[in-house]
């Protein structure tokens, strides 16, 4: 039986305002939310967070935590562990691990390993591939997060290319379909040029002209097109481009049938540090502009852009090291996601209440998520509680992930995760784990 708690003094920041008051969690769920104060009653566990922050867990609806098959890079257990430490109390999981989760005998095998590893709350996304509608069509809207497709390249046999197959996934599937979106023969047509103008030793500040605007808009133009012609449930993820954006509707998720998502890292680098980061700072699509940066961030706080997430996706620092065709894209951040948005509060770019807006709310709306993502009673208890006064630096010796490393290396963040509850359970504690309960399988508000 899960313990009770009552967190005292601390401030609430939640749909869309922040005010002091005490919260009590029972069995899992939040029992009382008062302004007025709370009493502690028998067994309850007293924590006293005056001075702190107490938001919604962070729902992050992109992650690749790399098992099975990659597990040299990453484990459903080492990366939920460093998510939790971040404050991330749920995580949606895609389809590109290996083999390739192509089959619901293969995403359940998913789902199985999370139910006995995993810390926090787990969700995973059914892949599509140019011969598996069948399988795709027999997933369950209501304990799968939804359809995963790759319209650019990816892992083994993700890349949905052929247009007749993209027409027949978009008119069939009644469920949300996420999509990667860069036109692949810009991007192979992009690569040949480069490799005609540097040989093999191409500088990573290519990477955004390789990987280009055209590329993403092509891609995610089309996407956005089928779901028009079919009225599907289209969610485009990690925009990096300003163009992209006209593709998108300002307003809430509930008048929306096409939704947008930004990342971390189009958040806060900029091509301008390819230089220094170099293929630490390599993901698809790539990071591009500083006008890019400045459009997606004024994006989100328009709410044309409906969620932010991390897209974390490791690989071992030796493969990262390699040349620019040969280092992987991708890399970790589920830890520093966090910490890095408190850090853009601090400077002024984004509220607290945008913030939980974006990676809470906005996440449970957009998926139907039941009983997450707000702090309401009756709501499951996954809870964060920040510092937003207490410094701190990432370092080899802090970073949780299992390869190792951070793009944020180095950097100085002004606040901290303290606390981090689970489906009320209490599994990070200022640098310790509980882990005597794990996560829970998310469930979805779908007919």
């Amino acid at each position: 039986m899960s313990k009770a708690f009552l967190i005292k003094n601390a401030k609430l920041v939640n749909e869309g305002e922040t005010f002091q008051a005490d919260l009590r969690i029972k069995e899992g769920r939040i029992e009382q939310i008062s302004k007025q104060g709370l009493d502690q009653k028998g067994s309850e566990r007293l924590i006293d967070a005056e001075g702190l922050y107490l938001l919604p867990g962070l729902i992050d609806d992109q992650v690749h935590f790399r098992e099975p098959g990659l597990t040299h890079k990453a484990e459903i257990y080492t990366e939920a562990k460093a998510a939790v430490a971040g404050g991330i109390t749920s995580f949606m999981e895609m389809p590109n691990t290996v083999p390739n989760t192509l089959t619901q005998e293969l995403l359940e095998d998913k789902y199985q390993i999370a139910s006995q590893r995993s810390l926090g709350n787990y969700s995973f996304f059914m892949g599509a591939s140019n011969n598996n509608l069948d399988e795709v069509l027999k997933t369950n809207g209501k304990e799968v997060c939804g359809v995963k497709i790759f319209m650019g390249s990816s892992t083994g046999n993700m890349l949905v290319d052929e247009d007749a197959v993209l027409n027949e996934i978009f008119k069939e599937c009644p469920l949300l379909i996420a999509t990667h979106c860069e036109d692949e023969p810009t991007v192979r047509r992009n690569m040949e040029l480069a490799r005609q103008k540097y040989g093999e030793d191409v500088p990573m500040e290519q990477h955004p002209i390789i990987r280009s605007e055209e590329a993403c808009y092509l891609s995610s133009s089309k996407a956005a097109e089928l779901a028009k012609k079919h009225n599907t449930r289209l969610h485009i993820l990690h925009i990096s481009t300003a163009k992209e954006l006209s593709l998108f509707e300002k307003g809430p998720i509930a008048n929306k049938r096409i939704t947008a998502e930004a990342c971390i890292h189009h958040l806060w680098f900029t091509d301008e540090d390819y230089e220094r980061k170099g293929s630490l700072i390599k993901w698809n699509p790539a990071v591009k502009r500083m006008e890019d940066r400045s459009a997606i961030r004024n994006a989100v706080k328009q709410d044309v852009i409906d969620v932010i997430a991390t897209d974390h996706a490791p690989h071992t620092i030796e493969e990262k090291k390699s040349t620019y065709f040969n280092a992987p894209s991708g890399g970790p951040l589920v830890q520093h996601a966090l910490p890095a948005l408190l850090q853009m509060h601090k400077e002024g770019i984004y509220s607290l209440e945008t913030i939980v807006k974006k990676t809470s709310h906005a996440v449970a709306d957009c998926f139907q998520i039941k009983d997450r993502g707000y702090l309401r009673e009756g709501y499951f208890a996954d809870l964060v509680l920040v510092d937003l006064h207490k410094p701190w630096q990432v370092n080899q010796e802090n970073i949780l992930y299992k390869c190792g490393w951070s793009p944020f290396e180095g950097q100085q963040f002004w606040a901290s995760v303290e606390k981090t509850f689970v489906s009320g359970h209490l599994a990070y504690d200022q640098g310790s784990f509980d882990e005597s309960a794990k996560g829970m399988r998310l469930n979805f508000k779908r007919d």
